[in-house]
């Protein structure tokens, strides 16, 4: 007992010493490094770059350091819920917002850079300039919500559980690992030696740490209503299967003092409520059942949001502009299938959306419609004709990019928004002859079988299904039958999940700093994987290869360049029908809510609010 006394005394005088010695943060340590090879200890580390904040920062910059803590928040989701376990293929209804209030990994993001991780389980990263490999010492502090320490030994029974059997993308990533070990109970060690991926630290120290002595590896691929027990800063109080879910504050967590979760989860409970119908989720916040609520769409933004709490004060509605890139929402083509099998067939049923009618008849003009997977960003090529560094890593691949996309010159059918514009029709005919279909009477098939064009394209809600009753409208101009079919929450996830579609809405959310996450939404190997986030199916080589350039990029140069290409090779490969997003966050919450004025780079998160009720 003496000696573990001594050691953990000696292990926070190190910390602090070493936070002394390097509160010049990560980069300036590497430049100073004589040895690529030279150890580089840190509170923090950034994707590329340095961290922001100095190693004795005090919280994070766009909290409330003086926050009241009490109160409660109810925040409403759509759907349902059948499990406590997000991290396993069948997760596709797991409880909403476990990660972060309950499940903790070593480092925590932060809200307001790109891509940098602070302190929390661990209290330090180690690695090199090549982070060839990354070493992390556990805070000796650090519990389980039971009071059961929280040790190397967890780290590692998760790492190794999570590769075997967590999702796709945890597969992937953790198989890349060498060898994993723990040098002493509060060091975990991770060999990266030649895996040339400079994001694979930040992915590691990202990771879920589940309590060894509380999981069952057995049952782990099941799902589950146990309530878990994790390292944060909430518990489980209560549920009601499928509806509802209570989680209180935990007045012993081990990390309240820490300055990476100071003017954080300010609430003494956190409520999540469930509704299987859109309007009844709306209904809810106008009559107080729920205080906060992210709007989608546009018609109820518009139109609908008239009622007495509104008009007394009681809820105000706000549109949030935020720095991240805009993604891309789409409707993706089942590559699987045989009848997508071509670029052109796919790139003529993608002209037959018709966003100038939809945004003016239907949205009130509020959207603007998406021309990259990045767009709103310094990553978006759209409008930028390709550089040299980009023509670099593309060479390889010289049929990978389209001409029109390469000079930055694509850009999705602009109609004249009638409704009635023939001129994508023409261009989309004159495409489908190419690739060997006609139209028969007013029935397109493929010329060489006679077999007529007909696809089924799954939907989860009625705006879902509004959407898509238009587009299929436009598809019959062109001969193309599309049945569209409205299915309950687990039946739609499980159809996602087998693959069991011919098109399917699907997000492609963008962050400033992409990486390894893209190998799960388009490299080869996720395509195969059930429950992966490879929608399209997509298997290209050239995915690959930008896939790999992104996550060995030094320089800030080096990585827009490697997102750009990429972003052009998902674009010439037409395996989704771009949608529209809107500029802002649409939200409406109960004024007894309360936030800093300062918008962090990722939007507003309420994970940052306080009440204001007595």
């Amino acid at each position: 007992m003496v000696f573990c006394m001594i050691r953990c005394a000696l292990r926070r005088l190190t910390a602090v010493l070493t936070a002394l010695t390097f509160a010049s943060a990560l980069a300036g340590a590497a430049a100073r490094a004589e040895d690529a090879g030279a150890p580089i200890v840190s509170h923090g580390i950034a994707m590329h770059g340095a961290p922001a904040l100095p190693a004795d920062f005090k919280n994070l910059p766009y909290v409330n350091p003086d926050a009241p803590k009490g109160g409660k928040i109810a925040i409403g989701f759509y759907g349902a819920f059948n499990s406590f376990n997000p991290y396993n293929l069948k997760a596709g209804s797991a409880a909403q917002g476990l990660s972060g209030n309950v499940f903790q990994g070593l480092m925590m993001r932060s809200l307001d850079e790109p891509f940098t991780l602070y302190r929390l389980v661990a209290e330090s990263i180690e690695t090199d300039a090549a982070r060839s490999y990354a070493l992390f010492r556990i805070d000796p502090r650090a519990r389980f919500s039971d009071g059961h320490p929280l040790t190397a030994e967890d780290v590692l029974f998760s790492f190794e559980l999570f590769k075997l059997k967590g999702r796709p993308q945890q597969r992937s990533a953790y198989s890349l690992v060498k060898k994993a070990e723990a040098p002493d109970p509060l060091t975990v060690r991770y060999d990266l030696a030649g895996v040339n991926d400079r994001e694979l630290p930040l992915i590691l120290a990202l990771m879920p740490i589940l309590p060894k002595h509380k999981t069952n590896t057995e049952t782990f691929e099941d799902t589950t209503l146990e309530i878990p027990i994790g390292s944060g800063p909430y518990v489980i109080a209560s549920i009601k299967p499928g509806e509802q879910v209570k989680m209180t504050r935990n007045p012993d967590y081990w990390g309240k003092d820490l300055p990476s979760a100071r003017g954080l989860q300010n609430f003494d409970e956190i409520r999540h409520e469930y509704f299987r119908d859109v309007n009844t989720w709306y209904e809810a916040l106008a009559s107080g059942v729920i205080d906060f609520r992210p709007e989608s769409d546009p018609t109820r933004w518009t139109q609908a949001y008239r009622f007495p709490a509104l008009d007394d004060g009681r809820v105000k509605r706000e549109a949030i502009p935020f720095g991240l890139p805009k993604g891309l929402d789409g409707i993706a083509f089942n590559t699987r299938r045989p009848l997508f099998k071509d670029a052109r067939l796919r790139e003529a049923l993608a002209m037959m959306f018709d966003f100038e009618w939809l945004n003016t008849s239907i949205y009130a003009g509020v959207y603007k419609r998406s021309r990259s997977f990045y767009d709103d960003s310094e990553l978006s090529s759209a409008g930028r004709p390709a550089d040299a560094r980009e023509r670099a890593l593309l060479a390889q691949w010289p049929d990978a990019v389209r001409a029109d996309i390469m000079a930055g010159q694509w850009a999705p059918p602009v109609t004249d928004g009638t409704g009635r514009d023939r001129a994508p029709a023409r261009r989309a005919l004159s495409l489908l002859a190419e690739a060997g279909y006609v139209l028969q009477d007013t029935v397109l098939v493929e010329k060489a079988t006679g077999t007529p064009v007909s696809i089924e394209i799954p939907v989860e809600d009625r705006g879902q299904e509004r959407l898509l009753l238009n587009y299929a409208e436009s598809l019959r101009r062109i001969g193309v039958t599309a049945r569209i079919r409205l299915l309950d929450e687990a039946l739609f996830q499980r159809r996602r999940q087998s693959y069991d579609f011919d098109m399917m809405v699907g997000t492609w959310a963008a962050s400033p700093s992409p990486g390894n996450e893209q190998r799960g939404r388009w490299g080869s190997a996720s395509a195969t994987i059930e429950g992966s986030f490879n929608l399209a199916g997509a298997q290209s080589p050239a995915i690959d290869g930008m896939i790999k350039a992104i996550v060995a990029a030094q320089s800030h140069e080096d990585f827009v360049a490697a997102v750009r290409a990429y972003d052009r090779v998902l674009l010439s490969g037409f395996y989704v029908v771009p949608l529209f997003y809107t500029p802002a966050q649409w939200i409406a919450y109960s004024t007894k809510l309360k936030r800093p004025e300062r918008v962090p780079l990722f939007g507003v998160n309420t994970e940052y609010w306080w009440s204001a009720a007595p």
